[in-house]
């Protein structure tokens, strides 16, 4: 038998991915960080701090605190987010994180997901 070769693309399909490492490279606020694909799906990790604006997706997104906490405002309700705490906003439904004071999460989406949904900016 021999090795499964690496199916992802990014630098994190063939070294350990160290989320500490990761969160030390982040820059500026809602600027996400790829940092694993696997399958169709990809991981990206942003600082967010604000308010980002409402929006919506074709397609399901997760979200997983990972440092700090933050507000993920919904149109069905506003869910607090704390590290090691996740929700999963179903396709279509508007929603915006808020973060009184910088978080970090870890974004699980598709590849294809865009950041700003429905509001796309170039």
């Amino acid at each position: 038998m021999t090795e499964r070769e690496p199916t992802g693309t990014t630098p994190a399909a063939l070294d350990p991915g160290s989320l500490a490492r990761h969160r030390a490279a982040l820059g500026e606020p809602w600027k996400p960080v790829e940092i694993a694909r696997i399958n169709e799906s990809v991981v990206r990790m942003a600082l967010i701090h604000g308010e980002f604006p409402w929006h919506a997706h074709a397609e399901d997104e997760m979200f997983l605190g990972y440092e700090g906490e933050f507000d993920l405002e919904t149109e069905r309700g506003t869910v607090r987010i704390r590290p090691h705490e996740f929700h999963v906003v179903p396709a279509g439904v508007r929603h915006r994180p808020v973060a009184v004071k910088p978080a970090v999460t870890l974004l699980f989406e598709r590849i294809e997901t865009r950041q700003y949904g429905d509001l796309e900016r170039p």
